[in-house]
Order: structure tokens, then C-alpha cells, then sequence
């Protein structure tokens, strides 16, 4: 009986997304939103750290994830990688296939 009501769940991988400097709580909401949507379907537990600067408007992105994945990435706010959708179709890019 308990075999049978294991085999129906699938268990979920973890999506952390921290984010320091980076914009207001409302952009930051929309940030976060766009990332976890990304990583939702992956294999394992992922981390997203945004740290934006106090000089100047680069955010310092970086993905940790399973199997020892790490990137890193600038975003620069003048050429408008702030946005979700942008940091979605980068955060994609970057992922092994």
C-alpha cells in the first residue's frame, strides 16, 4: 500500500532566489518570478544570488546548481538586463541543455 502512494509523488527540487541592492520590492517580486519560473522543471536544487551595487547599476548574478554548475553574470541596467524577461532568456542561455 505505501509503495503504491509513493510511486505518485514527484518529489520538488528546491529554487532559492536571494537578492540584495537590487531595485524596489516590486521589481524584485518580478525578478524573483522569472528565475523560479526558469528553474522550476530542473533536476535538482538551485540557487540564484542577485547583489546589486551601490555605485553604480550593474547587478552581479550568480547560478549555482547540481553536479558542481556555477556561472556568473553582469547585468547591466543601462542596456536593460533589469528586466525579467531579459534575466529569464539569459538565465536559459546559461543552463546546460
Amino acid at each position: 500500500m505505501r509503495r503504491s502512494l509513493l510511486r505518485g509523488i514527484s518529489w520538488a527540487m528546491a529554487v532559492s532566489v536571494e537578492m540584495q541592492h537590487a531595485g524596489d520590492p516590486s521589481a524584485q517580486a518580478e525578478v524573483r518570478a522569472a528565475i523560479e519560473h526558469v528553474l522550476a522543471d530542473r533536476h535538482g536544487d538551485w540557487l540564484v544570488s542577485l547583489v546589486g551595487s551601490q555605485a553604480n547599476d550593474r547587478w552581479e548574478m550568480t547560478i549555482v546548481g547540481p553536479n558542481g554548475f556555477e556561472r556568473s553574470y553582469t547585468l547591466e541596467g543601462v542596456a536593460g538586463e533589469h528586466r525579467p524577461e531579459v534575466i529569464r532568456g539569459l538565465l536559459a542561455r546559461m543552463l546546460p541543455k
